[in-house]
């Protein structure tokens, strides 16, 4: 890996759904997640992370040094075995890595070896102790830029699941289920990317150019039945001379502003917004990779 970014960043990236569900909550029958006070949409930021880890775990073909920590059907404590394996340190007789463990050394590793961790962080004390990673990216929740509104659809399947429902339907065999979209609705998230915590955990220039890339494409590898058409429209990003910054955040993501130019009708395309960004402050470069 090369050598830990210097500059701090923020970005801000558009993406919009049509005729599909962005992110499902579970608590509420799958429903497309709002603010119930406004009706704006919601996409997690636990969300976004899945689909970057997912993008890069398909690039590079989960090869170190850009293995997925966090995956589907993981056990996280085989990775923290894998650390002290390949530290050299034998932890059989510890109990759950506790005692004795060089807890820095293995927490280097997982850096070194995972993409995900040395990006956003992880929490890898559960059991054998590997320690805990504060990331260097982090995103904000995903907002939309208007109310969205849920449409409920009915569905068949021609097809049961059981022998026992085949016979209560007389051979009939259907099955009525129901699916939520969003006619369509653009959503725009905040980001935020730390020097001083990407020194910690060797999160490099190549690390950056793959995340920029994972933001970019990832929808275009996420295609599901549930999620309709999704896709990154705009990112824009504030790169800061000092390590520190130049300029607050807020101020930053302020100069960016959306209009509708569609009137009084629902939006329901990317050219029903207009997007413009102010002049940012001395020290503060605006870079617009979509």
């Amino acid at each position: 890996m090369g050598e830990a970014i210097k500059n701090r960043y923020e970005f801000v990236l558009f993406f919009d759904v049509k005729d599909g569900n962005p992110n499902g909550d579970p608590d509420a029958g799958n429903l497309p997640r709002i603010d119930p006070e406004t009706g704006n949409g919601l996409v997690t930021d636990v969300c976004l992370k899945r689909k970057v880890r997912n993008y890069v775990g398909l690039v590079h073909g989960e090869q170190p040094p850009n293995e997925i920590y966090v995956k589907e059907k993981a056990v996280l404590n085989r990775q923290h075995e894998r650390a002290y394996h390949a530290i050299g340190e034998d932890i059989s007789g510890e109990k759950s890595g506790r005692k004795g463990g060089n807890v820095d050394a293995a927490r280097a590793w997982m850096c070194g070896n995972f993409f995900d961790v040395r990006t956003f962080g992880a929490v890898m004390s559960t059991g054998i102790n590997c320690g805990q990673v504060r990331g260097p990216v982090q995103f904000a929740f995903g907002r939309s830029v208007d109310r969205i509104f849920t449409g409920e659809h009915s569905i068949t399947r021609m097809a049961v699941a059981t022998e026992a429902e085949a016979e209560k339907q007389g051979g009939d065999n259907r099955t009525m289920g129901r699916k939520f979209t969003v006619p369509y609705g653009l959503y725009r998230v905040h980001g935020f990317i730390s020097a001083p915590l990407a020194k910690q955990t060797g999160f490099s220039e190549d690390d950056l150019q793959l995340f920029w890339d994972a933001l970019v494409n990832m929808f275009d590898h996420d295609r599901s039945a549930a999620r309709g058409e999704m896709a990154a429209r705009k990112l824009f990003v504030f790169r800061h001379e000092k390590e520190l910054g130049n300029a607050p955040a807020s101020k930053l993501f302020d100069l960016v502003k959306v209009e509708k130019n569609c009137g009084d009708a629902p939006p329901r395309a990317f050219t029903d917004y207009q997007i413009t960004v102010g002049t940012t402050p001395a020290g503060v470069e605006l870079i617009e990779l979509l």
